[in-house]
């Protein structure tokens, strides 16, 4: 046993050194690739695989005028889920509206205008889930300020918060 170990540690030695100095004639200043039993040598390696990303969550511009929150007796959030925060803030102009949507990992958040009635505005919160090549994603999710664009001014009219997933 105690010979198969010198024998293997001169191997190694005699792996590591031509016994020739680089530079000097029969030398190389430049080392080849090892190989192992197979002829293709350890310095090549493939490209990593390309993992496509979800789009980048845009970031909400402020509010024109400055927000105003809608008062919570005038937000309809029943059907949504506990992760969401019920909060609404309308600009000066009451015509644009921010919401909270949630992202995270996979996914990106979204708004959209779902009706427009003289007593209520519905509010789509939506959230798309990127599915990775690799199927790995981080489940974290936080909050997104997303504004929508009103027909005509929020004034006294409810408004409805509604959420839906989407696969892209």
């Amino acid at each position: 046993m105690r010979r198969f170990a010198v024998a293997l540690a001169a191997l190694a030695l005699a792996g590591c050194t031509s016994g020739t100095p680089a530079g000097a004639p029969g030398g190389s200043s430049t080392t080849q690739p090892t190989t192992t039993g197979s002829s293709v040598p350890l310095t090549t390696l493939s490209s990593p695989t390309t993992v496509p990303q979800p789009p980048p969550q845009p970031s909400a511009e402020p509010l024109p005028g400055g927000p105003t929150a809608v008062p919570a007796e005038r937000i309809d959030a029943s059907t949504l889920s506990d992760l969401y925060k019920k909060d609404v803030q309308a600009s000066a102009d009451g015509r644009t509206l921010r919401v909270l949507g949630l992202a995270g990992g996979c996914k990106r958040a979204s708004a959209e205008v779902a009706a427009q009635a003289a007593d209520q505005v519905r509010i789509t919160l939506v959230t798309t889930y990127y599915p990775p090549n690799d199927g790995v994603c981080t489940q974290e999710l936080y909050d997104v300020p997303l504004n929508v664009t009103l027909d005509a001014p929020l004034g006294d009219r409810r408004v409805v918060l509604e959420s839906r997933e989407d696969t892209a």
